[in-house]
Order: C-alpha cells, then structure tokens, then sequence
C-alpha cells in the first residue's frame, strides 16, 4: 500500500511540473511572511484534590497556576513554495512531542533537545493550484481538537485526542478534487516521532467535502501500518448563526505480539454563542477502552461545559468537568478508589 502511494506521488508530481513548465515564467513572484504568537495558563482545582485523577493531556495538576505553552509561529510564502515553522515552550508542546524528550539529563554534556520545541516544521510546494506537496512534520489530521489552546473551545482534551496521534513526520499531497471535496495521502514515519530508526512507515490519508455555504463539513481520516490501523470520522453542522454541532468519532487498533485489540472514542461539542463576547461549549465523549490498549482499561463517560469569555484577543475559559468510569479508576477524598471524579478549571489563553 505503501508502495502505491510513493507512486502515486511521483506520478503527480511529475504531471504537475510538466504543466507548471508551460506556464508563463515571466509572472512576478509574489512573497508573504506571517507571524502568530500565542500565551496561555490556566489554573485547575480537583473536586477531591488528587492531580492523578486527570487521565488526558496537557492538565495534569491540581491547586496550581500553570502555564501551558507560549507558542511562535512563522509562515512564509514565496510563489508556490512556502515555509512553517512553530514552535512551543511549556507543558503543552513537551507532551505534544514526548517521543523528543525535553531534555537530556543534567550533567550529560549532551544539551538541550530542541526537537521538543518544535510543533510543526515543514516546506510545501504547490505547482498547480490543485495539488500541494508538504515535507516535514505537522499536526494529525485525524481528530477535532488542536495542540494549541486557543484552536479550542473547550482546554481540557478528551481522550480521542490525547490517546492519539498527536502529529505525523513525513511526506503528503493535498489534492483538489473539484467543488468543495479534496484528499490528501501520505507517508510517515511511526506516530508521533519527528526522527526514528525504525523501517517501519505508516500510510495516512484523508477525504474531506461539505456543502458550498460551508454549512456542513465532513472528513474521513486513516492511519495505518503493520502494527496499527485507525478511522476517525470528524463532521461539522451550522445550525444557526450562533448554534452548532460537531462530531468526532474514532477506532484505533493496534498489534501487539500477533494480537489485535482497539479503542474507540464518539464525541459530540454543543456550541453556542449568544454573542460575539461570549460562548459556551458542552462537549460529551463516550471513551471505550475495556482491552486496555490506551492503557486506562476500562469505560468512561466523560462531559465538559466550558465558557469561552472574549475581551479582544484574550480569551477566558472557565470550565466544569466530570469524568465517570465503569471501574474505580479515579482516587475520592478518602483516597479510596471511585468511579467518578470531577474538577473545576479556568483558562486565560491570548493570541496576537
């Protein structure tokens, strides 16, 4: 599989410079840099003041400020070709990019590991307006919810997200197929690492439409490998002008020693925005991992109810939170195992 899709990019690639080769080569060339910076911290209290009751990323505290990640990123643009780089300091991009370490021990002599730092790193060409090659290391396509925080409405993560995967190193193509449907194929490295001596490649992919008003969206996700295989289906509804709904459900299966087993995840986000200075998002996850491949071993339902408070572009989150378990996985007040668990957080996330 993987084979075909190596070729079907060396096949597109050589059409599309073919044709780009008959274009008028005295147009100027146009060029573009754009910088995004982001800051944002939060403070989070557990209902039984037990840090270890959080099972998903970027939150694992209790009774304490904490800053999650200050964020650059710079996209530059020259013609057909451009450049990304982004780059995070904090809690968020360390477990965004736990394969690279954050660092090696004290003492070592070895330095710091800067891969960690590094969100996304990738080049694009574009010869024709319907196809674009990217090179490096990006963010999954797979999922609803993004590394950074002011990408969400909800700050907590839900377990489809944070049980991965969380970014791909590789080779992609993105390819217009006409109206508003496109797709995108690829091939990367193992989940999740930026460098690997592993021979092992997986296969990406994706196929996304959606009507012409943009009122509805829809995309199909794959990863797969010899050792995994992964369908995520994410859809997108605009009901109102200030109400909408959006789906991501998943199923992730992995082999380990000849033996198969998955995970799976359905969540819905009910958003609602009464004005331009206030929203709310409830988001409800049905998290199934009773073969305990993501390692909680059990299921749990999970629901989230975040303000989102707009002053220019600082944004609060205040958020309420409640996870239920099948199995006693969560610690109550008593330190005795519980079902349940629950925490009140709030969030100051700023964009500029």
């Amino acid at each position: 599989m993987l084979k075909k899709i190596c070729q079907l990019t060396a096949i597109s690639f050589a059409a599309v410079t073919s044709i780009e080769a008959q274009t008028d080569s005295t147009k100027k060339i146009e060029s573009s840099t754009t910088f995004t910076y982001s800051v944002d911290v939060y403070y989070k209290s557990d209902f039984a003041g037990k840090a270890n009751n959080n099972k998903t990323s970027f939150t694992n505290s209790n009774n304490s400020f904490e800053l999650g990640m200050a964020s650059i990123r710079v996209d530059h643009s020259f013609g057909k070709i451009s450049a990304t780089a982004d780059l995070g300091f904090g809690r968020r991009a360390e477990e965004f990019s736990y394969n690279d370490g954050s660092g090696y021990p004290i003492g070592s002599g070895n330095g710091f590991n800067t891969l960690a730092a590094v969100k996304q790193a990738y080049l694009t060409y574009s010869p024709v307006s319907f196809i674009k090659f990217t090179a490096g290391k990006w963010a999954t396509h797979i999922g609803w919810e993004l590394l950074d925080a002011y990408a969400n409405r909800n700050y907590s993560m839900s377990y489809g997200f944070s049980y991965g995967p969380f970014f791909h190193t590789g080779l992609k193509a993105d390819i217009s197929i006409g109206g508003k449907s496109a797709m995108m194929v690829g091939i990367a490295n193992p989940t999740d690492f930026s460098t690997t001596t592993s021979q092992t490649k997986i296969a990406i992919a994706q196929f996304s439409t959606g009507t012409k008003d943009d009122k509805f969206k829809g995309y199909l996700n794959f990863q797969g490998g010899t050792y995994l295989t992964q369908f995520d289906l994410v859809l997108n509804a605009v009901i109102t002008s200030k109400f909408n709904i959006a789906y991501d459900g998943t199923i992730k299966n992995v082999k380990v020693t000849g033996t198969s087993n998955n995970w799976s995840s359905n969540a819905l986000y009910f958003n609602y925005d009464p004005t331009a200075k206030f929203g709310l998002t409830l988001r409800g996850e049905y998290f199934n991992d009773t073969k305990n491949v993501a390692g909680i071993g059990t299921n749990i339902f999970a629901a989230t109810l975040s303000g989102n408070i707009k002053i220019n572009n600082l944004t609060i989150i205040p958020e309420i939170r409640l996870d239920n378990a099948k199995n006693k996985i969560f610690t109550n007040s008593s330190n005795n195992p519980s079902m349940s668990a629950g925490n009140f957080l709030i969030a100051a996330v700023y964009k500029f």
